[in-house]
């Protein structure tokens, strides 16, 4: 998995496709390649490592108006040189990129291709021979791949030349990502619409088991069994200027310093001209109508959604589960009679959440996107979409979106219960305002946390977050966040479990993270610290102004008791920006991982 581009238009193709890449290195990569077509032929540029080092072998002196791109992540085959994409047919008429992964591959390698000598150790590999192979049998080029694409089980996004034609892109897809983007002579094709946001702002979505066929005046979509279908384009919602990173040295601190406009923005996304919640009456009926909501997500999302669950449940009444994306696709629960499935991603492309989403909406229950990008698949396919309007986050390292996420969620519980005649004393606009002002101030502080990273991370193997209630959701967030970019081994725990096992890892010196705010325990996990202390621990107390003691590290403003986490997590995104950043560590790009997860 990871990104693709394709450029067919006026323009030298080569320069458009690597910034393309560039704008999809935030997804996360290990080998990058670019291939382009022109009177000479398909020439192919492809190099382990980034997109700088494709840069330095790409021949500038051939120059082409046609052309694909590709940033993988392994998933089979080592990260090298040979199995980076563009990958060729036998005999180098067709070249191919592709997301996703063919989970059959092997079948389809020993029924089709036993007497095809493979170049690499993908599985991508295969769809370009077999291309090959049924167009040597006599089939088009469409029809070869139309064909080539039917035999596949998984998940793909691929864009092919044709040595034979120039001119055109073949496109493809089933579960991965991909959009094609026009204008007046020239077409586009890309796994995120940011790729080529500076070529175009109008895409069209491509549906599963769909194929385009692009040139630079028109492009033709047909399902694989050959029958045309129109569909209009989409003006995507991006700003080119909001990608760029501008002063920062790296896009995560920026987007953590964005956080309080953010909030300030879906202040005003989601409120009228009479100061209340403006909330769409299709969600706020299939919230109101729901016995239970089943929460989906992965990673920070996840994360989010425990808040989230406590704040539904709290505030509206709801009964809510949070699950892992991953786990209730292959193992769901028996569920309620009328549920709501609410799914929560940044980029709205995790594979393991669209499962379920696609099973769900089979079994005809309600779902709910709530997502950064509102073109993306997962907003397309669900009933309805909550927008975060959080902006590009860019550093694979999640932060504004998680804020966001949690800000949204709370906004459409508080909507819920009033519009079930709950009384309330919370208003989450008023009170996200004060979050937006204490985020402004906390990430003035940036020096002490800093500091906070050098003595406390600087040489440490490992690292332990410990909260109860919402802060043991959030200590669960810093603990992921730190060892995403910093490689530090963290885990986050709830405080009353470390007698029950955990506490057998404090030794001396270890860093124990101890997060504070939550006004019914927080002189319990106050005791849990002294009790990893009493271990040798190296304490780090983070506590909420109104609970604090001279002692402790950080006190963060006060801010209603539901909102603390937005507040709360920001000290933990500064400490392990700072702790990776002080080990010489890719912050924005941390290894092994991608942006968007679009293969299960």
């Amino acid at each position: 998995m990871c990104g693709i581009v394709g450029y067919v238009g006026t323009e030298d193709a080569k320069e458009i496709l690597l910034k393309g890449l560039e704008k999809l290195e935030y997804r996360g990569y290990d080998s990058a390649g670019i291939a382009i077509s022109n009177h000479d032929g398909i020439h192919v540029y492809k190099e382990k490592g980034r997109i700088a080092s494709l840069r330095d072998i790409v021949d500038q002196s051939q120059s082409a108006t046609v052309g694909i791109g590709h940033t993988r992540w392994a998933t089979h085959g080592v990260p090298s040189q040979l199995n980076a994409h563009p990958h060729q047919s036998t005999s180098a008429r067709y070249t191919i990129v592709h997301n996703g992964v063919i989970e059959n591959y092997e079948h389809v390698r020993r029924d089709y291709l036993s007497d095809v000598e493979m170049v690499s150790d993908t599985d991508t590999e295969i769809i370009v021979q077999l291309v090959e192979k049924f167009a040597n049998e006599g089939a088009s080029t469409e029809e070869a791949f139309r064909k080539a694409l039917s035999l596949l089980k998984g998940s793909y996004a691929t864009a092919l030349l044709d040595l034979e034609d120039p001119n055109t892109i073949y496109v493809g897809k089933n579960k991965s990502p991909l959009l094609v983007g026009v204008s007046d002579g020239v077409n586009v094709v890309a796994s995120d619409a940011m790729a080529m946001i500076q070529v175009t702002n109008e895409f069209v979505e491509i549906m599963d088991e769909e194929i385009v066929i692009v040139t630079k005046d028109d492009v033709t979509i047909k399902t694989l069994d050959g029958v045309n279908v129109e569909r209009a384009p989409y003006v995507a919602e991006l700003d080119a200027g909001d990608i760029e990173k501008g002063t920062y040295p790296h896009y995560m601190l920026k987007e953590i310093d964005e956080q309080p406009f953010v909030i300030r923005n879906i202040i005003t996304k989601y409120k009228d001209d009479n100061e209340n919640i403006k909330l769409d009456e299709n969600v706020r009926q299939a919230v109101l109508g729901a016995d239970r909501i089943y929460i989906i997500a992965a990673g920070t999302s996840y994360h989010a959604g425990l808040v989230g669950k406590e704040l539904i449940e709290k505030i509206a009444g709801i009964p809510v589960e949070t699950h892992i994306a991953s786990e209730f696709l292959y193992n769901m629960p028996l569920l309620s009679q009328k549920p709501l499935f609410i799914f929560i991603s940044q980029s709205g492309e995790t594979a393991d959440s669209r499962g379920v989403l696609v099973n769900v909406k089979k079994l005809g229950h309600s779902t709910l996107t709530i997502t950064n990008v509102p073109g993306s698949t997962l907003s397309r396919e669900a009933d309805y979409t909550l927008h975060t309007y959080a902006g590009p986050e860019i550093a694979v390292a999640s932060t504004k979106a998680y804020t966001a996420q949690m800000a949204v969620l709370a906004i459409m519980a508080v909507d819920a219960a009033r519009a079930s005649g709950m009384e309330m004393n919370f208003d989450p606009l008023q009170e996200l305002g004060i979050v937006a002002n204490a985020m402004e101030i906390f990430t003035e502080q940036k020096d002490v946390l800093e500091q906070i990273a050098r003595d406390y991370l600087s040489v440490s193997r490992n690292c332990f977050f410990i909260g109860r209630a919402a802060d043991y959701h959030v200590c669960m967030e810093g603990a992921l966040k730190l060892k995403e970019i910093s490689y530090i081994q963290a885990e986050g725990f709830a405080g009353g479990e470390l007698k029950h096992g955990t506490i057998a890892l404090i030794e001396e010196g270890t860093p124990v993270i101890g997060l504070a705010t939550q006004e019914k325990v927080h002189l319990n996990l106050r005791g849990n610290m002294k009790e990893v202390v009493a271990r040798g621990a190296n304490p780090c107390m983070i506590s909420m102004e109104g609970f604090q003691e001279d002692d402790d590290n950080i006190v963060i403003p006060k801010v209603h008791d539901y909102l603390t986490p937005l507040v709360s997590v920001l000290p933990l995104q500064l400490i392990s920006y700072y702790a990776a950043l002080h080990r010489g560590c890719d912050v924005d790009k941390p290894r092994n991982l991608a942006k968007s997860v679009t293969v299960e």
